[in-house]
């Protein structure tokens, strides 16, 4: 049996009972159950519809998502999650790079490298030694003044956790911006790379080795197999080519807000919900949310 998810934004609920019962009705369901009215509705069918992907082409032209998973196991034991364009909007490189007067071309390469186009150790390389002799205190100023939080994310990590899940931040980022947003979300570890300092600036380094596509897929099967349960017991969000191993690995891969390469290449799409998509998906309705 499987469970098909319908939601949208929360901050336009959109999702009407004629097109969730329209869909229900077409693919013989069972009873529609609303987990927040206008925004997120579920139910069950007894197999993959073979039209999927075009119903969940038409629905996009709404502004609503649609996944379908296998109704065993939906309530994840832990959540692994990237954190640039994922738990936060920004990617923390980019603006780094901004700062030092080099935003336009490293944010080029950042795209070009979540698309999958680049190798993403090598890009990653490229775009630190243009931060070279940056004052190691912009970090902070970045942190304060340009990065907000996907909206979603506290919900998400206060609920999963209150639920006895474990929660992980892993990002090809720096470990200069996880430990300041795993600690604001209450995250209980962060894994990325750590940006070399030397008198109070950035050396245009970064230290080896490079958190990547390989390493989060290995923080996945590391903590899984630290917790004594199975990578089927994790929801894992990425919106990056480095984090389709990942994705892929996890009982649940959510592609969140990805690059479109990335996105056809995982089940799971979450293109216009923010991340209480997850929580839908696990079937937690509002009522469930933690406070």
């Amino acid at each position: 049996m499987f469970i098909a998810t319908l939601l949208t934004n929360p901050e336009t609920p959109i999702l009407d009972r004629a097109a969730v019962e329209s869909l229900r009705n077409a693919w013989g369901g069972g009873d529609a159950v609303w987990l927040n009215p206008g925004v997120a509705a579920e139910f069950a069918v007894q197999t993959m519809p073979m039209n999927l992907w075009e119903v969940w082409e038409g629905l996009q032209d709404l502004r609503i998502d649609l996944c379908l998973q296998p109704a065993t196991n939906r309530r994840k034991r832990l959540l692994i999650a990237d954190m640039d364009s994922t738990m936060i909007q920004q990617e923390c490189i980019d603006e780094l790079a901004d700062e030092a007067g080099v935003g336009a071309y490293v944010a080029g390469i950042t795209a070009r490298a979540m698309n999958g186009e680049l190798d993403f150790e090598a890009a990653l390389r490229e775009r630190v030694s243009l931060l070279r002799d940056l004052p190691a205190a912009t970090v902070t100023s970045v942190i304060r003044d340009r990065i907000t939080l996907m909206p979603g994310g506290p919900a998400l990590l206060a609920t999963m956790r209150e639920n006895g899940a474990y929660t992980a931040l892993v990002s090809g980022g720096f470990t200069a911006f996880t430990a300041r947003i795993a600690a604001t979300l209450g995250f209980d570890e962060h894994r990325a790379n750590t940006l070399l300092i030397d008198d109070g600036k950035l050396t245009g380094h970064v230290a080896d080795p490079i958190l990547g596509k390989q390493a989060k897929l290995d923080a996945l099967l590391d903590i899984t197999a630290r917790l004594g349960i199975t990578p089927e017991d994790a929801i894992a969000v990425g919106d990056g080519a480095n984090d389709l191993a990942m994705l892929h690995r996890a009982g649940a891969g959510v592609a969140l807000h990805a690059k479109p390469s990335v996105a056809a290449q995982c089940d799971l799409r979450i293109n216009h919900g923010d991340l209480t998509a997850l929580l839908y998906l696990q079937g937690y309705a509002l009522e469930d949310f933690a406070a």
